[in-house]
């Protein structure tokens, strides 16, 4: 419903009951029905011009659709893709970082930037 829960219809429905009254309801809901179909036969009209005005450039337009850029659809596509064993490269094995070998005969090391 556009992004309006359950409740939060219902609360909106009661609101235009009280706002508009039980009386002219039928009224404001055939007009607003009204809206919405002449909203969406101008979208249909806009849709069909510019299919009929840009021709085949109109198909290219949705090659920009930033939505096919969505990172988590790209490594999707990568991890499901099936790629022969001989091109994939061979895992890197973990090696852990090595700490610098302590100095037994002199004081700890200090940092006045510690906290």
């Amino acid at each position: 419903m556009g992004g309006i829960s359950g409740w939060e219809g219902v609360v909106l429905l009661i609101v235009v009951l009280l706002v508009v009254g039980p009386d002219k309801l039928p009224e404001v809901t055939a007009q607003f029905a009204g809206w919405v179909r002449q909203a969406r036969d101008f979208m249909r009209e806009a849709k069909t011009s510019l299919k009929d005005e840009f021709g085949d450039e109109f198909s290219d337009l949705r090659s920009l659709d930033p939505r096919q850029y969505d990172p988590r659809r790209i490594v999707r596509e990568a991890l499901m893709e099936d790629a022969p064993a001989a091109s994939r490269p061979a895992p890197r094995p973990v090696v852990p970082p090595q700490a610098p070998p302590a100095k037994p005969d002199g004081p700890a090391p200090f940092d006045d930037e510690a906290t």
